[in-house]
C-alpha cells in the first residue's frame, strides 16, 4: 500500500470519452497505478457506449453525448446545461458508490468549478486540468470578441479562483494561470501532454496504404474549424498542381464536424485522387497508419489559441520518428524544436514549399525524424509528466492536510 491507497479522485471531462481521451486515460491510469481510486465521468460516443463499467480498476461513468455546439450562445448553452445536468447527476452516484476527496476537472467548458462548489463544503477540492484556453479557442472558432468571449473570460477567472491547484500543459498555460488566473506559482504543475511510448512502437509501413506515393504525408487529428484542414488543402493544391509534386499521398486521419467540408474541397480541387481519409482509428490501426507516412504535418493556424497549445499530433509524429512540417507557432518550436520545419504564419504556399524540401531530402528527414524521437525519449514522453502529475496531488492533499 502506498501514501495514495486511502485518496479518492473524480475526474471529468466533457468533450472526449474515456479511454479514447488519451490525456485523461494516462493520467487515470497513472493515479491507479500510484494507489488512488479513479471515478471518470465522461460521455458516450465513438464506440464507448456502456454507462458504466469498470476498465484496469478505474471506474468510468457516461452519460448520453451531447451535440457539439457550433455557433451560437443557445447552441453552447444547451451542450453545457445537459452536460452540467449529468455531471451533478453522476457524482450523486460516485459519491454514493465509492465517494471522491479531489474533482478533477478537464476543460473545455470552464464550468465543472460549479461542481467543485457544490461539494467543496463537504470537504472536496478541485483541481483544474486546463487542456484548452477557452476564451481564446472561441476567438479562433468565431472570429470575434464579443460579449461570449467575455463570459468565457469570467468562467476562466471562476476556475482558477475555484482550483486549490491546476496544472498546465506547457509553460504557456502556466503562466496564463498564474498571471490571468492569479494563481500562486506553487499551486500550478506543468503535466505535458505527451505519448506513452510504450504504445507507438516503429514499424515498416503498409505498402497498400502508401499508394505507391514516393512520398506520404500524414495527419491525425480532430478536423474541425480550427485545425487548420483548409489551408492543409491549399497546400496540397500548391504541392502537387502548381509545383507539379505529383508523387505524393495524404493519408488523413480523424473524425470531427468539418469533414464532409474537408471531403468537398479535396474534391472540388481536383485532389481526391491525392487524398486518404481513414476515419477515426485506433491502437493498431493507427500505427500501421503513422508508420506509412514520410512526413507528419500539422497545419493548426497562427492564432491566438493555437500559438500556446501543445498539438498531440506532433508529438506522436515525433515519438514515431517523422520529421514535421508545421506552420511556425510558439509551443510547436518548444516541442519539436530542430524535428520540424517552420512555415510562414498561415501561409499554405510555404507550407507546401516546407513540404517540398523534406521531399527532396530523404537524409535530413532521417536526421530530423532522429532528433524528434530522441527529445521524447529524453524529455517529452508521458514518463516524464507523471512525476509532476503525482506531485501536483501531493500539493493538493497536502493542503487539505492529508
Amino acid at each position: 500500500m502506498t501514501k495514495a491507497s486511502a485518496r479518492r479522485v473524480l475526474i471529468v471531462v466533457e468533450n472526449l470519452p474515456v479511454p479514447l481521451d488519451r490525456r485523461v486515460w494516462l493520467e487515470a491510469t497513472s493515479l491507479t497505478q500510484a494507489g488512488y481510486e479513479v471515478s471518470v465521468i465522461c460521455p458516450t460516443g465513438r464506440g464507448w457506449d456502456k454507462h458504466y463499467e469498470e476498465i484496469e480498476g478505474i471506474h468510468i461513468y457516461r452519460y448520453p453525448e451531447p451535440e457539439e455546439a457550433h455557433s451560437g450562445a443557445v447552441a453552447y448553452a444547451k451542450e453545457y446545461l445537459w452536460s452540467l445536468w449529468h455531471w451533478f447527476r453522476l457524482a450523486r452516484k460516485v459519491r454514493r458508490e465509492r465517494g471522491f476527496d479531489v474533482i478533477h476537472g478537464c476543460n473545455p467548458p470552464d464550468l465543472i468549478f460549479l461542481l467543485g462548489w457544490w461539494y467543496r463544503p463537504r470537504g472536496v477540492r478541485y483541481l483544474f486540468d486546463h487542456h484548452d484556453v477557452c476564451p481564446e479557442l472561441f476567438e479562433a472558432k468565431f472570429d470575434k470578441k464579443g460579449l461570449l468571449y467575455k463570459i468565457m473570460l469570467v468562467w476562466e477567472r471562476m476556475t482558477f479562483a475555484s482550483a486549490s491547484v491546476s496544472i498546465a500543459t506547457n509553460e504557456s498555460f502556466r503562466q496564463i494561470a498564474i498571471r490571468r488566473g492569479k494563481m500562486a506559482p506553487e499551486d500550478v504543475f506543468v503535466v505535458r501532454s505527451a505519448p506513452k511510448i510504450e504504445k507507438f512502437e516503429i514499424r515498416p509501413a503498409d505498402p497498400a496504404m502508401r499508394k505507391g506515393a514516393g512520398t506520404v504525408l500524414g495527419y491525425v487529428g480532430v478536423i474541425g474549424q480550427q485545425e487548420g484542414m483548409d489551408l492543409l488543402v491549399e497546400a496540397a493544391q500548391h504541392l502537387i498542381h502548381d509545383l507539379g509534386r505529383k508523387d505524393v499521398h495524404f493519408i488523413i486521419v480523424g473524425f470531427g464536424p468539418e469533414l464532409p467540408s474537408v471531403e468537398a474541397d479535396v474534391a472540388g480541387k481536383g485532389l481526391s485522387d491525392w487524398f486518404t481519409f481513414t476515419g477515426p482509428l485506433y491502437g493498431e490501426d493507427l500505427l500501421k497508419a503513422l508508420n506509412s507516412c514520410d512526413i507528419g504535418v500539422s497545419p493548426d493556424p497562427k492564432n491566438a489559441m493555437n500559438d500556446i497549445s501543445t498539438m498531440n499530433k506532433v508529438m506522436e509524429y515525433m515519438t514515431l520518428e517523422k520529421p514535421v512540417v508545421q506552420f511556425d507557432l510558439k509551443e510547436g518550436r518548444a516541442s519539436a524544436e530542430d524535428a520540424s520545419l517552420y512555415a510562414k504564419a498561415n501561409d499554405p504556399k510555404d507550407f507546401a514549399a516546407k513540404i517540398a524540401v523534406l521531399m527532396d531530402a530523404p537524409e535530413k528527414r532521417s536526421e530530423m525524424g532522429k532528433i524528434g524521437r530522441a527529445r521524447v525519449m529524453e524529455r517529452l514522453s508521458w514518463a516524464h509528466s507523471v512525476p509532476h502529475l503525482l506531485a501536483a496531488y501531493d500539493r493538493i492533499f497536502a493542503k487539505m492536510g492529508r
